[in-house]
């Protein structure tokens, strides 16, 4: 089973993407920012309310390696989020102001080495991501680069995926 689980923020997504896999023992990657109590307790506090309902079974593995973490599980896997992971992704490159090609090539490059790792898993693999596109288009030229790279990123694993469900105000939707 690879499900992608998208919709837009607090639409109930990660708790969905949880409960399909269980209490039994799974590895959940974590693929954002490490929270920083001093700089950002917004984000920390976030962070925080997803580790306290997770089942003790469960282990955490803060990582951007979203390939690597797929290849070498023996247990199932949840990875949230993509839209973090690119935000990393893009950050590590310094690609924020790239030619949107070059920023494309390299983020296209990372999210088909997560394609070729889930296509090979033989583990149950649940992927949260954002639905970016179906609002504004956004005022700053980095906000737009998000938006478009994170479609293609949510195209190209919803592909390789068995199933994609859309999170709406806790209610789902499997498309």
């Amino acid at each position: 089973m690879r499900i992608l689980v998208t919709g837009g923020v607090r639409s109930g997504k990660s708790s969905h993407a949880e409960a399909l896999l269980g209490d039994e023992p799974a590895t959940y990657v974590a693929a954002g920012p490490s929270p920083d109590v001093e700089t950002d307790p917004d984000w920390a506090a976030r962070i925080d309310a997803h580790r306290s309902r997770r089942p003790g079974s469960w282990t955490t593995l803060e990582s951007r390696d979203l390939a690597g973490a797929i290849r070498s599980s023996e247990v199932p896997v949840l990875i949230d989020c993509l839209g973090t992971w690119l935000t990393a992704v893009v950050d590590e490159a310094g690609a924020w102001e790239a030619e949107n090609d070059a920023a494309l090539g390299l983020v296209v490059a990372r999210a088909d080495e997560v394609v070729d790792a889930l296509q090979a898993c033989e583990q149950d693999v649940v992927l949260v991501t954002n639905e970016v596109g179906l609002g504004v288009v956004p005022e700053h030229r980095s906000g737009r680069l998000f938006r478009d790279l994170l479609g293609t990123v949510n195209q190209r694993v919803a592909a390789a995926c068995d199933e994609v469900h859309l999170v709406v105000a806790g209610r789902v939707l499997r498309l």
